[in-house]
């Protein structure tokens, strides 16, 4: 009993230390500095489909220019299609409950109820796997939008929602070249005040 107790203070005191270290010790806020006045290279994703492929040129892309920032976030799907997914997640559970419980929807409508309700009553498994993967499909459907936009400081670099198709991982190095080619340029240009 004491070792283990002794074991639980020692590993909270090394979480605490490593917590300070990270969190509150100098290094940590410099290093956050130094990201934070380095240019901004942001992609808009969609997750589903695109995960590992923004992971790999995140990889990529911080060897090469270790002071920009990378961010990734998902790229949402137009309100119509977000409030569709949303209502079908609520009625597949709504529907799984109701053929779980027995529970005729129709009779409240005084309708008969189809011959596919029977079916799911006698087949309460096979129903409720059906409606869930069927619905998930069409949620999934709903969200996915294909998108892998890429900005730099804001400013489109790439879109495949424009182009049709991804950036090899030379393009994004050379529109990456090119942008900093550019912005280090334009540093250099005196700015003359009228």
């Amino acid at each position: 009993m004491r070792l283990l107790l002794l074991l639980l203070v020692a590993a909270s005191a090394v979480v605490r230390s490593d917590a300070s270290a990270n969190l509150g010790g100098v290094p940590g806020k410099r290093l956050k500095m130094q990201y934070a006045t380095g240019p901004l290279l942001k992609f808009q994703i969609c997750v589903s489909g695109y995960r590992r492929v923004f992971e790999e040129y995140m990889r990529v892309i911080s060897q090469r220019y270790p002071d920009i920032r990378i961010e990734g976030e998902n790229y949402l799907p137009q309100p119509i299609y977000r409030h569709i997914a949303s209502f079908l997640s609520v009625f597949k559970l709504v529907l799984i409950g109701l053929i779980i419980v027995g529970k005729d929807p129709f009779a409240f409508f005084r309708m008969q109820a189809p011959s596919i309700w029977q079916w799911g009553q006698e087949n309460k498994v096979y129903a409720c796997m059906m409606v869930f993967f069927l619905s998930n499909m069409i949620e999934n459907q709903c969200m996915s939008t294909g998108a892998f936009e890429i900005t730099l400081n804001d400013v489109p670099v790439w879109s495949k929602l424009e182009s049709g198709h991804l950036p090899s991982m030379q393009q994004l190095v050379q529109i990456l070249d090119n942008e900093m080619k550019l912005n280090v340029h334009m540093d250099s240009i005196p700015h003359h005040r009228s």
